[in-house]
């Protein structure tokens, strides 16, 4: 069941469209039933409307807790499986931190194997978020793609900084690697994805994985990622509201979708504001590899990469430029721009078209390993 009609995302996935960015393609994947430049999709605009109204009519808001950030994070979407979709669930303890794993793999025979897996980082500005956020996701993914997804519950700042959370993503990936033929997959077969922050972890995982000379990893899907701490010393990059087609009628709507990646109080290097000061310890260094992965000094040996960006998202900028960086270094990519979106919009299974078109674009991927 969802709220759109069925054949919109029908219709989405076989769009083949294409446009540049930095010099590098980028295929867009138009609004179904919005043809306009610079409109969101109509269901998106429902729930932006919506939400404009609750906030005008609360009372003036203070700068919020940690604890009422994390309230706000996370939109957990519909379950769209259509076939039995069994769970494990697994505990570690590692470096001192407890890590929780949730394994979902659709109900086959037993003796099954051989299928793709996938380790999936969920987003929340390394502060929030949760794996109850993507559940649906993944679960979806799980069947499309016949594959095994293992979704993974990190350590979060402040209470855990840098690198507490990536230490603990790696970790789970060298166990999954180890032990995946317990659950049916392939460790010939691994790959690893992340939304936002589990974007970030995601994509500085890749990196470890090349340097260290695991090789692990076949293949990463990296949904809207923070890329970078560093708003400059990175060739090309700059953040500009002019790179974004915004049609006046919605502009007070799309306007504040964009802040992720705005320079805080015009200062091109403060760029990712209150959860970078909670994320990263005094003296962690922005521009390390593992933190802002655009800084890394070449991209040689990564993994095939699937980059996917929202056309209303601030972080988009950066995405599609790592793209061509990891391009201009021979690793295979692939970036999808999702038309009418806002950054977290793979969030909302069921409720908008493109999330679960996104859903077969990596079960098609997987497929493909």
């Amino acid at each position: 069941m969802t709220q759109y009609p069925r054949e919109l995302a029908r219709a989405l996935h076989l769009c083949s469209v294409h446009t540049k960015m930095y010099g590098t393609d980028i295929q867009l994947k138009p609004i179904p039933d919005e043809p306009r430049p610079g409109y969101l999709d109509p269901r998106r605009l429902e729930m932006t409307v919506k939400a404009k109204r609750q906030r005008e009519s609360a009372p003036p808001p203070c700068p919020p807790t940690l604890e009422e950030m994390r309230a706000e994070m996370g939109f957990p979407g519909w379950n769209m499986n259509t076939v039995a979709i069994w769970t494990a669930y697994e505990e570690h303890v590692w470096n001192g931190n407890l890590v929780r794993i949730w394994v979902y793999y659709p109900r086959k025979p037993e003796g099954k194997t051989g299928r793709p897996g996938l380790v999936y980082l969920h987003g929340g500005g390394w502060i929030g978020g949760s794996p109850y956020d993507l559940e649906g996701s993944c679960r979806l993914i799980a069947e499309r793609a016949d594959c095994v997804v293992f979704n993974i519950d990190y350590s979060l700042a402040p209470e855990k900084p840098w690198p507490n959370g990536f230490q603990d993503c790696w970790t789970a990936l060298c166990h999954i690697y180890k032990t995946a033929e317990k659950y049916g997959a392939d460790p010939a077969k691994l790959a690893i994805g992340g939304d936002s922050a589990g974007g970030n972890l995601a994509a500085a995982c890749c990196l470890k994985d090349r340097d260290e000379g695991t090789h692990m990893l076949r293949y990463a899907a990296l949904m809207y990622p923070a890329l970078t701490f560093a708003g400059t010393g990175i060739r090309d990059y700059r953040w500009s509201i002019e790179d974004y087609d915004i049609c006046e009628e919605q502009r007070d709507l799309i306007d504040p979708g964009i802040s992720i990646a705005r320079p805080v109080d015009g200062d091109p290097e403060r760029i990712m504001g209150v959860v970078g000061n909670m994320y990263l310890p005094e003296g962690a260094d922005p521009r390390h590899p593992y933190i802002s992965p655009m800084f890394a000094k070449d991209f040689k040996g990564l993994c095939k990469t699937l980059i996917v960006t929202a056309e209303f998202d601030g972080l988009r900028i950066q995405d599609e430029l790592y793209a061509k960086m990891l391009r201009a270094d021979g690793v295979e990519t692939r970036v999808l721009r999702y038309k009418g979106m806002f950054h977290g919009f793979f969030e909302e299974l069921g409720l908008v078209p493109q999330a679960e078109d996104l859903c077969q674009e990596i079960a098609d991927d997987l497929r493909a390993l």
